[in-house]
């Protein structure tokens, strides 16, 4: 089975548009000079997804704490994406990468999967830390839904207290 190539730490991130909760269109260009946080995910309103999404919902406030807005990225539709946000009470923007996948394509994050012995095509569980300058400061391959908020959190922290960029 081949294997996904997400983009490593140092590469240019690419840009792409989403909607915030309040339904407002924006791009990852307006976010030019600050930390941001890319997390794709396999599918609305799933026992993973869901456990990741309220992960960063619960930990909001430290993120907004330290000025690193959270997008979260899949597959699903953006009425799919404002239901999941709802039901959730996320307060942070998801985008829609429906029909070609595009985003996640661009980021590598795009490929085979298998699930119950069924193989088929789709987003993989990969986030992105990117720097204020549009590059990528950490690629995080193997997520833990539960638990990957905080991490990101920590390597923030971490990287505050060793540089001054993020």
């Amino acid at each position: 089975m081949p294997s996904i190539e997400p983009l490593a730490e140092g590469a240019s991130a690419p840009t792409f548009d989403f909607v915030s909760k309040e339904g407002v269109s924006g791009n990852t260009q307006e976010l030019a000079g600050k930390a941001f946080l890319i997390y794709f995910y396999p599918k609305d309103d799933t026992p993973g997804c869901t456990k990741e999404a309220c992960a960063f919902r619960d930990a909001y406030e430290d993120f907004r704490l330290v000025d690193v807005p959270i997008i979260g990225v899949s597959g699903d539709t953006q009425s799919s994406h404002d239901k999941f946000r709802k039901k959730f009470q996320l307060p942070f923007p998801l985008a829609s990468d429906s029909s070609t996948f595009e985003i996640a394509k661009a980021f590598g994050v795009y490929g085979e999967k298998k699930f119950m012995g069924k193989v088929y095509e789709g987003i993989h569980r990969v986030s992105f830390l990117i720097g204020p300058n549009g590059d990528i400061l950490k690629t995080y391959r193997k997520v833990k839904p539960d638990l990957h908020a905080q991490e990101v959190l920590m390597d923030i922290k971490e990287l505050n207290s060793t540089q001054s960029h993020v």
